[in-house]
């Protein structure tokens, strides 16, 4: 397994607020229906409309290597969610840890663990690192209040 993470990024929210809106993950469906269709790609929209989110899980199609999803599978309030990637060809996990600075404000910082074969890892590493990268940085555009 290689990991890969993200710098820690500060929050200008309570490490509890941020659990609480990313240990459920509907909340991420607010956030979509924010993004302007114009955004979108036309060749991405449907795709993009394809995803599916429950409280605990959340589904991408994938094109031709078929869909991803990402299923909660561990919560430790407020310091840690966990998801396991299903339908990945090789066993992968998110982690989101959070954190607290003080009453306003927290750390997070995303590790993906992969199961890389050693001779991918020099093909795919960087570009799994800029995936850990963007996505704590995703997280410091969210709205969080």
């Amino acid at each position: 397994m290689a990991i890969y993470s993200s710098d820690s990024v500060t929050l200008s929210s309570s490490a509890e607020n941020v659990y609480s809106k990313f240990s459920n993950l509907e909340n991420l469906r607010a956030l979509l229906d924010k993004v302007p269709a114009d955004s979108i790609p036309d060749d991405k929209r449907a795709m993009y409309e394809s995803i599916t989110i429950t409280p605990d899980s959340i589904t991408v199609p994938g094109g031709p290597v078929g869909a991803l999803s990402f299923k909660v599978v561990e919560k430790c309030e407020p310091s840690l969610i966990r998801l396991n990637g299903e339908g990945s060809p090789v066993p992968l996990t998110l982690s989101m840890n959070i954190t607290p600075v003080n009453a306003d404000s927290c750390t997070v910082k995303v590790d993906i663990d992969i199961a890389l074969p050693a001779m991918l890892k020099p093909m795919v590493g960087g570009h799994i690192q800029k995936m850990a990268d963007q996505f704590s940085q995703v997280l410091k555009a969210i709205p969080l209040s």
